[in-house]
């Protein structure tokens, strides 16, 4: 069965310009990777979880920001691997610099017997949506050309 998880979008408007807040991961494998390496703040829909309740518990614990609705659904998209994300965007505001996220820990030199620990995010940034074209995973990035386009719609 695929996996499913839910996220987050939160955006803001900046000079009249959609901005969206993306995550990179965290660890030694992203350390070095940039474009097509960020995502929407997401995580596991757990058995019998709302998958609301998912989106706004994996935000809080990858960027430590409680979010605050009204929530916009932003349907769903199918990674390449088989994995079903749901998404849905809010209007927020935060400094990017100041977020925390939670740790992992994995064995790290690989084969070395030591365990590691690691933030799961390792930094936030907004971007506009067309540096998000470039950063974000390009499955993901249907979501912020959903939210831009409900966002131009409601003006």
């Amino acid at each position: 069965m695929a996996k499913k998880s839910a996220g987050l979008l939160m955006y803001r408007l900046r000079n009249g310009d959609l901005e969206i807040l993306l995550v990179h991961p965290g660890g030694p494998y992203w350390k070095k990777k940039d474009a097509g390496s960020w995502f929407i703040p997401k995580g596991e829909v757990a058995a019998g979880e709302n998958e609301s309740d998912a989106a706004k518990r994996e935000f809080e614990e990858e960027t430590g920001l409680k979010p605050r609705g009204p929530f916009i659904d932003l349907g769903s998209v199918r990674h390449k691997g088989g994995k079903n994300v749901i998404a849905w965007g809010f209007e927020g505001d935060c400094d990017p610099t100041s977020l925390t996220s939670n740790t992992f820990s994995i064995e790290w030199p690989p084969r070395s017997g030591q365990q590691q620990e690691f933030p799961e995010v390792d930094r936030a940034e907004f971007f506009t949506i067309e540096a998000a074209r470039d950063k974000m995973h390009p499955t993901e990035f249907e979501f912020a050309t959903r939210l831009q386009s409900i966002c131009a719609a409601q003006k």
